[in-house]
């Protein structure tokens, strides 16, 4: 198992509201929203478009602040924090699965596994964890291809690796089966699922895909606001 520490960390989300400012008035977004989480859990949630799973997602991942309450992971709170010190611990504890990849076209598979381990300063074997995570998700032959030689499904796997190179407690994934074709998406599902299973990370996947939330032993469904469990 990848992971050091305490199997019972937890994430902590309580009261959590967002809005936005407009000329009309502040926008509503979130509403006191309350949700604890174990290392192990895997949860989908579902929505609308424009129902605010991207945004719960950017706040839990701190990439934006609540407008009030609290997003604890591993009992510390990342708004309290500096920038500098508040970009390091994304990096540490977060890992990111977009829906477009993100993957930086000018660098190798084996490149871009490897981009977040250039920052934090943490030390490890990050050459030989990218290798075995490139051969996990199945791209061990393609650590020299660029991003273009690649299909949607495998810039994916490679999103994947690279979102947990630094060894994540949290990993959070944006529609990550939004632009794939039926046979890719199954495949980026499962792999997620079994690399969930193997590191007992703290697994929450926003999609629109009723297929890919029905793998997941939790499901919330964001409703005008509010998560409610389906």
């Amino acid at each position: 198992m990848f992971f050091k520490g305490d199997y019972k960390q937890l994430l902590e989300i309580a009261n959590l509201t967002k809005e936005y400012a407009t000329p009309r008035g502040p926008l509503p977004i979130l509403s006191d929203i309350n949700l604890t989480f174990q290392r192990g859990d895997a949860v989908a949630v579902m929505g609308p478009s424009g129902s605010g799973k991207s945004t719960l997602l950017y706040v839990v991942g701190a990439l934006e602040p609540p407008t009030s309450g609290t997003v604890m992971l591993d009992k510390q709170n990342p708004f309290e924090l500096g920038e500098p010190a508040m970009a390091a611990f994304r990096n540490q504890k977060i890992g990111f699965v977009f829906q477009d990849h993100c993957l930086l076209p000018q660098c190798s598979v084996l490149e871009n596994v490897l981009a977040p381990t250039l920052v934090g300063g943490a030390g490890g074997d990050y050459l030989g964890r990218a290798e075995k995570l490139l051969e996990q998700v199945g791209l061990s032959e393609r650590l020299d291809h660029r991003p273009a030689q690649l299909s949607g499904g495998e810039k994916q796997r490679v999103a994947i690796a690279r979102a947990l190179i630094r060894e994540p407690l949290l990993l959070l994934c944006d529609e990550p089966t939004g632009n794939l074709d039926r046979h890719s998406a199954e495949n980026v599902a499962s792999l997620l699922l079994d690399l969930h299973e193997q590191r007992q990370t703290i697994l929450i996947v926003v999609t629109h895909s009723a297929e890919l939330a029905a793998k997941f032993p939790a499901r919330y469904e964001l409703i005008e606001r509010q998560l409610k469990q389906v």
